[in-house]
C-alpha cells in the first residue's frame, strides 16, 4: 500500500467537505466551501503514491457544497450546500474525453444547510438531512418530495439507505439515532403508497452506577450497583457538522459513528462504533472501539473477498474476529477527527491504522469501485489517498461464487455497468401527494448489547437453512491503540508481520507496506 496527502491545491486554501469515486469511470469528485464540485482523474505511476489531475469543475451552487453521491448506476450525481440547496447532476455525452455533466434539477425544500445525502439502491429515489432537524424523501424522476421525516429535535448529520431498499437511517446531534423501515400505508382510495415509519430508536443503555448501600452506611467499602441510563452518542458539542453512518454491501449489518461507551457511570466515555446486526436493530450487537478522538465517518469497500485461511502467526498477532460468521470477507473504513482506521470482518483489530494525515478535522470518506484506492477529506484543504495493489486487500470473491441473495444487493457497477433507463430520469407529470402517516414513535431505551451476537448472513437470507440463522457467541472487537495527534507526516501502525519504509521527507510522505497476507 502506498499513498499519503496529496499537496495541491484542490479547492484553493477552502475545506473540503465531502468526496466521492464515480463507479463507472473512475473519476474523484470533490466538494468544498469554495461552491464549486471538482473532477479528478486518480493516476498512480509504478513505486509511487497516487497522484490526481484536474478534469472538469462543476460550478452552479452559491454556496459551500457539504455533501455529493453518485447514485449507483453513475448515471446521476447529488450535491448539497449551505441554504438547504440540493442539484442533481445528470452525466451528458463527453465532448473531446472530457466528462459533462448538466443539472438536471434542483430539489427545492429543505430550509436549512443539507450535510448529507444517501441514494436509493434503484437510483430512482433520495434521502437528505439538513440542519433544519428534518429528512426528506425525493422522488429524483419528478424533483418531488415523497416523504418528510421531521422527528429529530436537532440538526440530521447523516443518513443512510439499505442496499435491500428496506431501511433508511438518519443520525443527529439530538443524540438519537431512528431507523425507518418502508411499509405500505393503505390511503383513502383504497391502494397502498409505500412509506417510511419509524421503527427503532436508539437513544440510550442501561449502565451501572455504583452507590453506597444505604443499610451499611457505616461502611463506605460495600457498594451495590444501581442501574441508570446513559446516551448511545454524542452530543452537539461534536467538534464536527458529519456523522455518517454506512450499510453494508451484502445489506447484513450497519455501522454508526459518533457513540461513546461507559462500562459503568462512574467510567470515562471512550468513543466507538455501533454494529447492528440486520436480525435485530432495537440494539447494538458489537461496539466497535476507537482512539481519543470521536469517529465522524464510515464507507465500506464495495468488493466482496474470499475467506483467506488463517496461519498460527495470524492468530497470534490478529485474532480471527468470531463477532461475523459470514462466507467471504467485507472491508470498511472508520474515520476519526485525524485518523483513518481500515477494518475487515475476519479480524478483531484493525488491519491498517493511518494517523497524522491532516492538520484539521476529517470530513469523509470515500471508495473507488473496483477497491485500490480509497480516499479522505479534510477541513484543511487537503486530500489523502491511500493505494492497495492487486490482492492487497484481499482475493476478490468470483461473481458465481456470490450468493445469490447478496449478489442482488451490490451495487450494479460491481456485477454489470448497468444503465439507467431513460424512464427512471424522465420527468414525470404524476402528481405525489405529500400524506404522511400518523404514527406515535416513543423513544426506546437500548439495552447493553447482547454478549452473545453474531453478524451473519441471515440478514438477507430467504431460504438460508436454520444453522445459518441463529446468532451464536461473539468477542467484542478489540480496541486499537490511540494514534499520534500531531500531523506531521504521514503514519501507519500495522499488525505485527507488516514491513513499513518510510519516506524521510514529510512533503513526500509514502507508506510502503504489507498488510496481513490476506492470500
Amino acid at each position: 500500500m502506498k499513498g499519503g496527502t496529496v499537496q495541491i491545491a484542490w479547492h484553493g486554501s477552502e475545506p473540503i467537505l465531502s468526496l466521492d469515486f464515480h463507479s463507472i469511470s473512475g473519476l474523484l469528485a470533490t466538494a468544498g466551501a469554495d461552491h464549486d464540485i471538482k473532477l479528478w482523474s486518480v493516476q498512480q505511476k509504478e513505486n509511487a503514491g497516487p497522484t490526481v489531475k484536474f478534469v472538469a469543475d462543476l460550478s452552479y451552487h452559491s454556496k459551500a457544497v457539504n455533501v455529493l453521491r453518485f447514485s449507483p448506476s453513475g448515471q446521476l450525481l447529488a450535491s448539497g450546500g449551505d441554504g438547504g440547496e440540493i442539484l442533481i447532476w445528470r452525466q451528458a455525452e463527453s465532448v473531446e474525453d472530457q466528462p459533462i455533466w448538466k443539472v438536471l434539477r434542483t430539489l427545492v425544500m429543505h430550509q436549512r444547510d443539507v450535510l448529507d445525502l444517501a441514494w436509493s439502491p434503484d437510483s430512482a429515489s433520495l434521502m437528505s438531512g439538513s440542519v433544519d432537524n428534518q429528512c426528506i424523501i425525493w422522488k429524483v424522476s419528478s424533483g418531488q418530495a415523497w416523504q418528510i421525516l421531521n422527528e429529530h429535535l436537532h440538526y440530521v448529520q447523516g443518513v443512510a439507505w439499505d442496499p435491500a431498499g428496506q431501511f433508511v437511517v438518519s443520525l443527529s446531534a439530538d443524540r438519537t439515532c431512528r431507523i425507518y423501515s418502508s411499509q405500505v400505508i393503505p390511503t383513502s382510495r383504497g391502494t397502498g403508497k409505500g412509506f417510511f415509519v419509524c421503527q427503532h430508536v436508539l437513544a440510550k443503555t442501561d449502565v451501572s452506577c455504583l452507590k453506597l448501600n444505604a443499610k451499611t452506611h457505616q461502611d463506605s467499602s460495600i457498594m451495590k450497583a444501581v442501574p441508570s441510563k446513559h446516551h448511545l452518542f454524542h452530543d452537539e458539542t461534536l467538534p464536527s457538522f458529519f456523522r455518517r453512518p454506512a450499510w453494508s454491501p451484502d445489506a447484513s449489518f450497519l455501522v454508526v459513528p459518533s457513540g461513546i461507551h461507559r462500562p459503568f457511570l462512574e467510567a470515562a466515555p471512550s468513543n466507538i462504533s455501533y454494529i447492528m446486526s440486520r436480525d435485530d436493530l432495537s440494539r447494538p450487537a458489537i461496539h466497535l472501539p476507537g482512539p481519543s478522538k470521536p469517529v465522524v465517518a464510515v464507507r465500506f469497500c464495495p468488493l466482496i473477498f474470499s475467506l483467506h485461511p488463517t496461519v498460527p502467526q495470524e492468530i497470534q498477532n490478529n485474532p480471527v474476529d468470531p463477532s461475523f460468521s459470514l462466507p467471504y470477507r467485507l472491508v470498511f473504513a472508520v474515520a476519526t477527527l485525524d485518523s483513518l482506521f481500515i477494518y475487515d470482518t475476519q479480524h478483531s483489530s484493525p488491519i491498517v491504522v493511518c494517523a497524522g494525515l491532516h492538520y484539521a478535522a476529517i470530513t469523509d470518506i470515500a471508495w473507488s469501485a473496483d477497491g485500490q484506492y480509497v480516499g479522505v477529506s479534510s477541513r484543511d484543504g487537503y486530500c489523502s489517498l491511500l493505494a492497495f495493489s492487486d490482492a492487497e486487500l484481499g482475493v476478490q470473491m468470483p461473481s458465481n461464487e456470490i450468493p445469490p441473495h447478496i449478489a442482488s444487493y451490490l451495487p450494479e457497477a460491481l456485477l454489470a455497468k448497468a444503465k439507467m433507463t431513460a424512464s427512471e430520469i424522465a420527468v414525470t407529470s404524476e402528481d405525489v401527494q405529500l400524506n404522511f402517516p400518523d404514527k406515535d414513535t416513543s423513544v426506546t431505551l437500548c439495552p447493553r448489547p447482547l454478549k452473545h451476537r453474531r453478524i451473519t448472513p441471515s440478514a438477507v437470507t430467504v431460504d438460508s437453512p436454520p444453522s445459518q440463522l441463529k446468532l451464536h457467541h461473539p468477542t467484542p472487537c478489540a480496541a486499537a491503540s490511540d494514534p499520534p495527534a500531531s500531523p506531521v507526516e504521514f503514519q501507519c501502525i500495522i499488525p505485527a508481520g507488516g514491513t513499513v519504509d518510510r519516506s524521510s521527507s514529510p512533503s513526500a510522505a509514502e507508506l510502503h507496506h504489507t498488510i496481513l497476507n490476506p492470500c
